[in-house]
C-alpha cells in the first residue's frame, strides 16, 4: 500500500497561514498521483499531527513543513510520532532542500532592481543550528543575486528594532538605494508584518517579496522528501532524526 503523506505544519492564529498550508497540500497532492496527502499542525490549528497519525495507515511518512530544524523537528514531532504512530517515518524538514531559487523568484516577481539591498527575514529559533541554517540560505541567496543579503529574525528584533536598523545601515554602506525584504516564510502573517513595519519606520522606499507559498520548488522539496522516505532501502520504518 502506498504510504500516506502527512504534512506537519507549524500552525498559526493568523488565518492566512492555514489558507496557504491548504493550497500547498493541494499542490503536493496533485504532484503525487495516487498518494493520500493529509495536512496537520503541530499547534494552534487543527487537525493536530497526533490526531491525524492515530487514524492513518500503519506506516505513514511525516514531512515537516518547516524551514529549519529546531525544537519542533528534533523534540516535539518525534515525541508525537513515538506516542501515536511509532512506525511512521519522519523526514528532514522542508528547508533542507534548497529553496534559494524560490526566494530569488519571489524577489524578481516583486520587482527587484539592480541597486536593491536584500534583507532575508525569518522566524528565529532558540536552536543555534536552526539559525545557522537560515544564514546559510542568506549566503546562497547572496551568491545567486550577486549582492549582500542581511538576515533579520522576526522574533529577535531587539530594543527599538535594533536588528533591522543594523541591517539597513550595512546595506546602505554597501551601496543599496532601496531595501527589499525576502520573507523566508511559507505564508504571510504577523511575523512577516513585524519586520515590514520595523522597516517602514526607518525608510521610505521598500520592496516586499511574497512568501514562498506554493512555489514549485516548495512542492518539489516536499515530494522529494516523501520519495526518499518511501525507499525502504534508504530509510527504515521507525526512523527519526537524531536530536
Amino acid at each position: 500500500m502506498t504510504p500516506t503523506l502527512v504534512l506537519a505544519a507549524h500552525g498559526s492564529r493568523d488565518p492566512r497561514f492555514g489558507a496557504t498550508a491548504r493550497r500547498v497540500r493541494n499542490a503536493v497532492a496533485s504532484s503525487l498521483p495516487g498518494v493520500e496527502v493529509v495536512l496537520s499542525y503541530l499547534d494552534l490549528d487543527e487537525p493536530l499531527v497526533g490526531d491525524v497519525l492515530s487514524r492513518t495507515d500503519a506506516d505513514p511518512v511525516v514531512v515537516p513543513m518547516l524551514l529549519s530544524a529546531g525544537f519542533h523537528h528534533k523534540v516535539d514531532l518525534p515525541a508525537i510520532i513515538e506516542s501515536r504512530r511509532p512506525s511512521a517515518r519522519q523526514t528532514d524538514v522542508m528547508g533542507t532542500r534548497s529553496l534559494t531559487g524560490a526566494l530569488a523568484d519571489r524577489l524578481v516577481e516583486a520587482g527587484l532592481g539592480p541597486r536593491d539591498g536584500v534583507i532575508l527575514s525569518a522566524v528565529g529559533s532558540s536552536d543555534p543550528a536552526a539559525d545557522r541554517s537560515v544564514r546559510l540560505r542568506a549566503i546562497e541567496l547572496s551568491t545567486r543575486l550577486h549582492r549582500p543579503v542581511e538576515v533579520v529574525f522576526a522574533t529577535k528584533l531587539g530594543p527599538h528594532n535594533r536588528a533591522v536598523v543594523s541591517a539597513v545601515r550595512r546595506l546602505r554602506a554597501g551601496g543599496a538605494r532601496r531595501i527589499a525584504v525576502s520573507p523566508y516564510f511559507l505564508s504571510a502573517g504577523l511575523l512577516t508584518e513585524r519586520v515590514e513595519s520595523a522597516l517602514d519606520a526607518l525608510v521610505d522606499d521598500t520592496l516586499v517579496a511574497g512568501p514562498l507559498g506554493t512555489h514549485p520548488d516548495v512542492i518539489e522539496a516536499i515530494g522529494s522528501l516523501y520519495r526518499t522516505a518511501t525507499d525502504r532501502r534508504a530509510i527504515p520504518a521507525g526512523y527519526h532524526p537524531a536530536p
